[in-house]
């Protein structure tokens, strides 16, 4: 007895499983290869830029020093309600915010590494030739005296230690809520210093990330606005 040839007509396919990434997944991995990606162009491109290395009391140096202090507190953050929220958009763009600005900090702290100058300073003082009024301290060119620490934080509108407990000890829409208001008004504390090093300096590539940080820290603003409307937060 011998089998009968079975005809490939009879025999009904398996159905083809396809996967998909949502689409916030989809945002979210786009963004973190352009964060690496910048990050890679920042460490080997501007090998080749002409010019003059920028000095200790240069606008890019002082850019470099206090944008790595402001970028490590929104990291900080970031990583704090991407770990305890629900939220899926929350989820991406904090995940987002955290990458990011990880890589921007990496390439700052080496451009003062090459630049052969220390990674410390005074606070803002290299904006006092600027026209910039900063939005949470007056204007730069007010400062004739060493900043505190406190003073220092309200001018770059980041969250005090008091704001982050609050974070860390919150949950739900509470913690998500704190979040939007207090990175909301991070980024905002940012604008007048990317706008500052875009007034004063010359360096070719701490321009354009500058430049590219603004228009990154504006979008991100809007979102998280449209995000509070969404989650009814008030205030």
């Amino acid at each position: 007895m011998t089998d009968a040839p079975i005809d490939d007509d009879d025999v009904e396919a398996e159905p083809v499983l396809e996967r998909s990434l949502p689409p916030w997944w989809v945002l979210l991995l786009v963004a973190v290869a352009i964060a690496a990606v910048a990050f890679a162009i920042g460490r080997f491109s501007t090998f080749g830029i002409a010019g003059t290395t920028p000095g200790d009391g240069s606008p890019e140096a002082g850019f470099a020093r206090d944008m790595q202090i402001h970028h490590a507190q929104a990291v900080d953050m970031a990583m704090t309600i991407h770990a305890k929220t629900d939220d899926e958009q929350l989820s991406a763009l904090s995940y987002d915010i955290a990458t990011a600005q990880s890589a921007q900090r990496g390439e700052m702290f080496d451009w003062l590494v090459r630049w052969g100058l220390p990674q410390l300073g005074e606070p803002m003082t290299w904006m006092a030739a600027s026209s910039v009024e900063h939005a949470h301290g007056g204007a730069a060119a007010d400062e004739t005296e060493p900043m505190t620490d406190e003073q220092m934080r309200e001018a770059m509108g980041m969250a005090s230690e008091a704001e982050l407990a609050a974070l860390r000890a919150a949950s739900g829409q509470d913690a998500d809520c704190l979040f939007l208001s207090l990175m909301i008004r991070h980024h905002e504390g940012a604008i007048p210093m990317v706008d500052a090093v875009l007034e004063l300096g010359s360096e070719e590539r701490a321009l354009t990330v500058a430049e590219s940080m603004k228009n990154a820290q504006l979008f991100e603003i809007d979102a998280m606005t449209a995000m509070q409307e969404r989650l009814g937060c008030s205030g």
